[in-house]
Order: structure tokens, then C-alpha cells, then sequence
């Protein structure tokens, strides 16, 4: 799903709210989302999982291309655990569905 399809499906379930009130509060909970986790704060979804802020010095990495070395830079990456109460769902619903890749 992307970020339309989520706004339409949203949108749809609240026919209260049109589509363009619900598109701004989507964008607003990810600006929250983005400017906070460049603050340095954890974000929790209860049911959902958290997303958090981890420190990667740089290191030599390779082109897989060219088998080369490269050098890459010291980085902020986001690391997201998910839920335990998700984690169960998604397995229980996937496998009603036989998703196998």
C-alpha cells in the first residue's frame, strides 16, 4: 500500500472526512514522525512497533558491480522492531492467504 491508497481507504471508512483533510493529517503524522526521529526521539506505536535512530560509523563496503572498494560515510539509520501483537497478526492473516516467497 502506498501513501494514496492509504489516504483513499481512510477517506472512504470516514465519509465524514474528505480527502483532502484526511491526505493533510497523514502528512502531518509523518512530518511528526520525521521530525522526530531526526531529533533523536523514539517513535512507539503500540500494536505497531517503534522506529528509532542508530549511528553507523563509516566503513569499506563493495561495489557489487565492480567488486571495488568503496568508502561510505558515517551515517543515521532508522531501525524499526516490530510489535509482537503485529508480528502474530501479519503471520496468522498471511498464512490464511498461502503467501510464500
Amino acid at each position: 500500500m502506498i501513501k494514496s491508497e492509504l489516504i483513499t481507504v481512510i477517506s472512504k471508512r470516514k465519509t465524514n472526512l474528505s480527502n483532502s483533510l484526511v491526505e493533510v493529517a497523514v502528512n502531518q503524522i509523518l512530518k511528526k514522525m520525521t521530525d522526530g526521529l531526526a531529533q533523536g526521539e523514539n517513535i512507539e506505536i503500540r500494536g505497531f512497533g517503534t522506529f528509532s535512530l542508530r549511528f553507523r560509523e563509516s566503513q569499506i563496503g563493495r561495489n557489487p558491480k565492480t567488486g571495488e572498494s568503496v568508502q561510505i560515510a558515517k551515517r543515521h539509520v532508522i531501525h524499526f522492531k516490530t510489535a509482537k501483537d503485529l508480528k502474530s497478526r501479519v503471520n496468522q492473516l498471511a498464512s490464511q492467504h498461502s503467501i510464500q516467497k
